[in-house]
């Protein structure tokens, strides 16, 4: 540009000096003379025109355009609104693309696109959790050196990806199920749609599990009333009025453990789905500890030394029909895996920083470490033999689970097989009345 400045510039000068020479050289054409040094000056004027505006077009993008009068004034004008306009619609353009990498972060689901040659052009968060993978140290690389499961590579492969999704577990992430649907689109790119179906997974399980448990669970007591009613019915005319009166007895309990399965079922449906929040009632702690242990002498019906300590809070708040249905049923179990002659501690007493704790300890069977991870899972035995002899559906501990989620407190277990348990609950300390 300076190059071209210059030249202009000394041509400029070169046509002065003739026209000056001109002048002097014959006199009586002076008229013509000026003539021509006024056509100089309007040329020289118009070539550094030409320079500012060689100038502004070397400049960055935004740069104001020069300012000056008459028709090269009208020109800059028209430049500068073009310019103006330009700019306007580059602002634009990059606020929609921000705008849709805003929305495709605020996406549930990953999304990835991919290149023709399969190299990772852009992701969004949800993609980097799903994959393990990071887009600062992983964009540009090819999908198939990060993830290397032989049915993913497969897949990306197969000539048709808009089949049904692959189910897939990687070792970037492992633990995790992930359902990857991909959709090729313009110019060779492929976007890849993942989603983290690893909760579904399990619900789908437990729902099966929980069908097949139910199932079994009333086939057994089923099965057993109505053998007895049929043998009953069969012997009635036979058979003395006390055989066929243990017949109908062993029905009837049968039909109570139906019952009972029932009705644990639909307190644990009503406590899992979306019931209200349970209430904030302040409740006695004397009287429901009292309630309690009467509850816990009928069932062991002097088996078992009862002892009940109440060191802790006076009250507490929530619902006193979920509460005393858990820390009754702590207390049942105890009663049922505990020999007789044991002896059985029910404890009240004040937490740390306000909190309070109701404990349940035997001197019972006790319970393998590895089995208390689960206990609180529905229809989950340790001994599923010995829990039907007791009388147990499987359920109670599933109950407790979510009573004390309801109301914020938490199920500790400390067990060894033969030495015992001890089932803890604690309660924080907006829970608690002084």
């Amino acid at each position: 540009m300076r190059a071209v400045a210059a030249e202009l510039l000394v041509a400029v000068l070169l046509a002065m000096l003739a026209t000056l020479a001109g002048w002097f050289a014959a006199g009586e054409r002076g008229a013509v003379l000026l003539l021509a040094a006024a056509t100089g000056l309007v040329f020289l004027r118009q070539l550094w025109m030409v320079v500012r505006l060689i100038r502004w077009a070397g400049c960055p993008l935004g740069t104001p355009t020069p300012s000056a009068s008459g028709a090269w004034g009208a020109a800059f004008e028209a430049l500068h609104r073009r310019a103006r306009l330009a700019r306007v619609e580059r602002e634009q353009v990059a606020e929609e693309l921000a705008r849709f990498r805003r929305a495709a972060e605020a996406l549930p689901d990953g999304a990835l696109i991919l290149d023709g040659h399969r190299a990772i052009e852009w992701m969004n968060l949800q993609a980097e959790a799903c994959f393990g993978l990071k887009a600062a140290a992983d964009t540009g690389s090819r999908i198939t050196h990060l993830l290397r499961e032989p049915e993913f590579l497969a897949y990306l492969d197969s000539p048709d990806h808009r089949g049904a999704p692959l189910d897939l577990q990687t070792q970037r992430n492992p633990g995790r199920t992930l359902q990857i649907q991909a959709a090729p689109f313009a110019a060779g790119r492929t976007l890849l749609l993942v989603r983290d179906v690893t909760q579904l997974q399990k619900l789908a399980t437990m729902r099966r599990d929980f069908v097949a448990n139910v199932s079994h669970e009333l086939k057994t007591p089923l099965t057993v009333t109505l053998g007895f009613v049929e043998t009953a019915l069969d012997a009635l005319n036979d058979a003395p009025p006390p055989e066929i009166a243990q017949y109908l007895q062993t029905a009837a309990e049968q039909a109570r453990r139906m019952q009972q399965l029932i009705q644990d079922l639909l307190t644990l449906s009503a406590l899992e789905t979306d019931s209200p929040p349970p209430l904030e009632d302040p409740i006695a702690a004397a009287g429901l500890l009292d309630d309690i242990r009467r509850e816990v002498e009928a069932l062991s019906a002097g088996r078992h030394r009862i002892t009940l300590e109440n060191k802790g809070p006076r009250e507490l708040l929530g619902s006193a029909r979920e509460l005393r249905s858990a820390f009754a049923n702590l207390a049942g179990n105890a009663v049922r895996y505990s020999p007789q002659g044991g002896e059985i501690l029910l404890s009240w007493s004040a937490e740390g920083e306000g909190g309070a704790r109701f404990s349940v300890s035997d001197k019972g069977i006790g319970i393998a470490r590895e089995h208390l991870p689960r206990l609180t899972e529905r229809f989950y035995r340790v001994d599923r033999g010995r829990s039907r002899d007791a009388g147990g559906t499987g359920l109670g501990l599933a109950i407790v689970k979510h009573v004390l989620e309801r109301h914020q407190a938490v199920l500790q277990i400390d067990s060894e097989p033969g030495r015992g348990s001890t089932f803890s609950v604690v309660f924080p300390a907006h829970r608690v009345q002084s």
